[in-house]
């Protein structure tokens, strides 16, 4: 059944703990491509000759309509509905709490139900509302394995990827949150909201390295792009990786969709320091891909992203290293003001003086935009995510398996 939650509340700093309840456990739809969606009908019985009107069918009812229940296709028998929720299920996943910033940015924790012997698992996803434009930031693992310095994400240990599932479900659950599904009343020709979608864009820039667990994001974002589901350009999805070197060309070829980097120095000293995956996969390397990213154009630049510390890598001299770096590559320089986290040790560069570094920048013929903090006030700004999973009370974490053993112990036959 799907998630009850509470109603959303108006943009105004706020945290909200939400009804948690459990997934029952079976394999979810969502995620699944054409193919194993085929294969999950002919596995219920649905005959040959009808899989593709169904899977067309089931995509509608997942990715155009947004439902969480097999209950709602109503234009899917009775009886395969039936066969359905006894095998599968399309339910989103657990929301346990919903912050609000005073500057209506919004933070979820989602929960997601053990895999394996594993554990029930918390992920962070942001949502940034724009004038003309909404930006969903996704997860793609329970922690990461990269230890950037400067970022909160990184002082945890990975705890495991994502599936495609669990990373579709977060944009899912997004756009259901925020109204841009449409109402199970709207006639069926209408699909997109009156007022318009609130998320305009995703971007992989959450918890993990995405191109650590490639093939899943792969399955996942080639979903989201499909004009006949959730129906995303690829021009307004973008993947940022640390420099994950080798699956960078694989992800031009493969994903097509547009690439950010997380860059932050221009020489490996520093860049060892701040991005230690520069010791594997240094810049000469990392620029070199870049060069060579299949669709690269001034229409198709690549994001350089450059978290500004003060007295570390915001001297005009760092202006000028990293204008020789990127010569010759479309490109855009996004400069994010550092975003403090409860232990960091370092600071946000002066405001005086990242005006300076842009301005610079800006003279050289690069877009160098000033990155405005969003969501600072419930630490959803970028290099702020953590998920809550390696703090959860042990005494919450034996009810919540209790439960899951109490409504599933008879499963195993």
């Amino acid at each position: 059944m799907p998630v009850a939650v509470a109603p959303v509340a108006k943009p105004s700093a706020s945290r909200q703990r939400l009804a948690v309840h459990p997934l029952d456990g079976k394999p979810s739809l969502i995620g699944m491509t054409r193919e194993e969606l085929g294969e999950a009908l002919v596995e219920v019985g649905v005959a040959p000759k009808q899989v593709r009107m169904r899977v067309q069918q089931l995509w509608h009812w997942m990715y155009v309509r947004g439902v969480g229940e097999f209950d709602a296709m109503f234009n899917v028998s009775k009886e395969l509905r039936a066969k359905l929720d006894a095998r599968f299920t399309v339910a989103r996943p657990e929301i346990v709490e919903e912050q609000i910033s005073e500057d209506g940015t919004r933070k979820w924790l989602f929960r997601f139900p053990p895999r394996g012997a594993g554990r029930p698992v918390e992920i962070e996803t942001v949502y940034i509302p724009e004038e003309g434009r909404g930006t969903l930031c996704i997860s793609s693992q329970v922690g990461c394995t990269l230890t950037c310095s400067f970022c909160h994400t990184g002082t945890q240990k990975l705890v495991r990827n994502l599936t495609a599932e669990e990373i579709l479900a977060q944009l899912i659950t997004a756009r259901h949150r925020l109204g841009d599904f449409p109402d199970r009343d709207t006639p069926d020709g209408a699909i997109v909201p009156a007022d318009g979608r609130k998320i305009t864009n995703i971007v992989m820039m959450g918890m993990g390295e995405p191109l650590y667990n490639f093939e899943e994001v792969k399955k996942a974002l080639l979903i989201a792009a499909d004009g006949d589901g959730l129906s995303l350009s690829k021009r307004r999805i973008t993947l940022s990786t640390s420099g994950v070197v080798p699956e960078i060309a694989r992800t031009g070829e493969e994903i097509g969709v547009m690439l950010a980097i997380s860059l932050h120095a221009t020489n490996d000293d520093l860049r060892d320091l701040l991005v230690p995956i520069n010791k594997k996969y240094p810049l000469k390397d990392l620029i070199a891909a870049c060069r060579a990213y299949p669709g690269l154009s001034n229409a198709r630049r690549i994001t350089f992203e450059y978290v500004m510390l003060r007295d570390v890598n915001d001297s005009l001299d760092d202006a000028k290293a990293l204008v020789q770096l990127l010569k010759g590559i479309p490109a855009k320089i996004n400069l994010i003001p550092f975003n403090p986290w409860p232990g960091t040790n370092y600071q946000c560069s002066e405001w005086e003086q990242i005006e300076r570094f842009a301005d610079y920048i800006n003279n050289a013929g690069y877009a160098s935009p000033i990155r405005t903090p969003r969501g600072r006030d419930i630490l959803a700004a970028c290099g702020q995510l953590k998920s809550e999973s390696e703090r959860m009370k042990k005494t919450e974490r034996l009810a919540y398996e209790a439960a899951m053993i109490a409504n599933h112990g008879d499963d195993e036959d």
